[in-house]
């Protein structure tokens, strides 16, 4: 049986090497649309990188570049 914490975090780490898999060529930064519609692009090695997901049917998008997210009209993740 596995305890529920190993559980979790075995899931955390599916979830980072699929949108790491997803991301296109050179561009991680993840832009993501919170349930409030406030639009946060998410960078490598931040808390909630490893677990926001891009749905782009939501209109989440990937960046190449920290400017092309604030340009586009997004704001950096706070933590």
């Amino acid at each position: 049986m596995t305890v529920p914490a190993t559980y979790r975090a075995q899931g955390r780490d599916a979830r980072a090497k699929w949108s790491l898999v997803a991301a296109p060529k050179g561009c991680p930064i993840k832009g993501n649309i919170s349930k409030t519609g406030e639009r946060i692009y998410h960078l490598p090695g931040q808390n909630w990188y490893n677990v926001t997901m891009i749905r782009a049917d939501k209109g989440e998008r990937w960046f190449c570049s920290q400017s092309e997210a604030r340009i586009a009209g997004w704001r950096a993740a706070k933590k």
